[in-house]
């Protein structure tokens, strides 16, 4: 199975689904996180969850 760890391009390819950037890669929580909408979209069994009801909210830095 390929995941984000495993496979960096897939991390290129994803975006945020609200705001169309970049996502960086959270590796200890397992959550792609979305500065831009303030969202933390979490990633179950090596799949992300790209679903804005799914995501968690998270400070804005």
């Amino acid at each position: 199975m390929t995941d984000v760890r495993t496979d960096p391009r897939l991390l290129e390819l994803l975006v945020c689904p609200l705001t169309k950037t970049r996502l960086q890669y959270d590796a200890a929580r397992q959550e792609l996180i979305s500065k831009a909408a303030g969202l933390a979209y979490p990633i179950r069994d090596g799949i992300p969850i790209m679903l804005a009801e799914e995501a968690r909210e998270i400070g804005r830095e």
